[in-house]
């Protein structure tokens, strides 16, 4: 292949918003390095990738990979068929495409694609957590790098192939420092009232709007303002439960765009503990109370969560504890500044505000031509 041909990039994962930014700011980075670079997405049939990637611009093709369930599932009889359809596919894909690296960020389709990529294409895998997932452990040993959110992930992967990077966010993200007023008039909130910013990822999380809906009451006699993205299968009940109270104080989104807005405004935040929005949170320096999420593998979120409260960075509370003492909690944060400080300060310490910049840099090293 000759030197002068633009260079060529598939990318491959998804199943979440968590995976989905990341691959993104990935595939922006390298266009800003190489402009005309060819970039292919590879995502799961059904999933919000095969959505959130055309929106932004790129191209991606779907396999009809599917996740392994836990439980005992007709869905898991289809497993190997869909699995087998899949590394077809993605060889086809390979072999079509002729990328110069393939990339996988984790999620159900990484997996047959950097498998099908083999020994032909060099590999790089983005791991975002900080208990390496099952998929990328078996990636590893072919891989020749391995991008890293967290420290201490040797335990996982060979030591010689991990690059602490970080993981990459929307570059919108960081630019809230001065859209307070902004914030303000987008989500029609009074100035001088503080604001709670709840987010459980981009389908929502169960027990945080559970135990939003249990303490409205609570939350309407502090005085306070709440933005509740909700996520798309809770939006229809949560907004419901909110047009009975006859309050302006409680807005409720199905999904924010504009985050930055939000973490404009935000006073303190309320998140599950999935690999982005830790990400996200480090860089905007926001004072957080954790739920990490039980249902995910290698109950990874708590891992994640562990690694801000070990530092003093943030405050975790449990899944199973959260509607009865979540809102009391983030109401005592909210009057207690000088604890808001002290969060603010040591999450700041964690921000890795270029990882995609370096993760482009990490994958552009790979390129052999001849």
């Amino acid at each position: 292949m000759g030197q002068n041909k633009p260079y060529r990039f598939i990318i491959s994962g998804g199943g979440t918003g968590g995976h989905i930014f990341p691959a993104i700011a990935i595939a922006n980075a390298l266009k800003e390095i190489h402009p005309d670079s060819e970039i292919l997405f590879v995502g799961a049939e059904g999933k919000m990738e095969m959505e959130k990637v055309p929106q932004a611009g790129y191209k991606i093709v779907g396999l009809p990979v599917a996740g392994f369930q836990r439980k005992l599932t007709f869905k898991n009889f289809l497993f190997p068929f869909k699995l087998l359809s899949s590394l077809l596919k993605a060889k086809r894909i390979v072999k079509e495409f002729k990328p110069d690296v393939a990339v996988g960020v984790g999620g159900y389709a990484s997996g047959p694609l950097l498998y099908a990529a083999g020994k032909k294409v060099p590999t790089l895998i983005q791991e975002q957590n900080s208990y390496a997932g099952v998929t990328n452990k078996i990636l590893s040993k072919k891989a020749k790098t391995i991008c890293v959110a967290y420290q201490g992930m040797e335990r996982f992967f060979p030591k010689d192939k991990i690059v602490y990077t970080g993981n990459p966010v929307r570059k919108d993200i960081l630019e809230f420092t001065s859209k307070k007023q902004e914030g303000q008039q987008f989500f029609g909130l009074k100035e001088g009232m503080p604001v709670i910013f709840i987010m459980g990822g981009s389908l929502g999380a169960r027990t945080i709007n559970k135990s939003i809906l249990a303490n409205m009451d609570m939350l309407l006699e502090a005085g306070v303002q709440v933005i509740w993205q909700t996520g798309k299968f809770y939006y229809n009940e949560c907004k419901e439960a909110v047009s009975k109270l006859n309050s302006d104080k409680i807005k409720v989104f199905e999904f924010i765009k504009d985050m930055n807005l939000a973490y404009a405004v935000a006073d303190v935040v309320i998140s599950r503990a999935g690999a982005l929005s830790v990400s996200e949170l480090c860089l905007v320096k926001k004072p957080v109370i954790l739920v990490p999420s039980p249902n995910v593998a290698e109950d990874h979120q708590t891992k994640n969560a562990m690694a801000l409260v070990e530092v003093n960075a943030a405050q975790l509370i449990k899944d199973d504890q959260a509607e009865r003492v979540l809102v009391p909690a983030v109401l005592k944060l909210l009057e207690n500044k000088e604890k808001q400080k002290i969060y603010s300060e040591n999450i700041a310490k964690l921000g890795k505000p270029d990882a995609a910049k370096e993760i482009a840099a990490e994958v552009l090293k790979l390129v052999v031509r001849h």
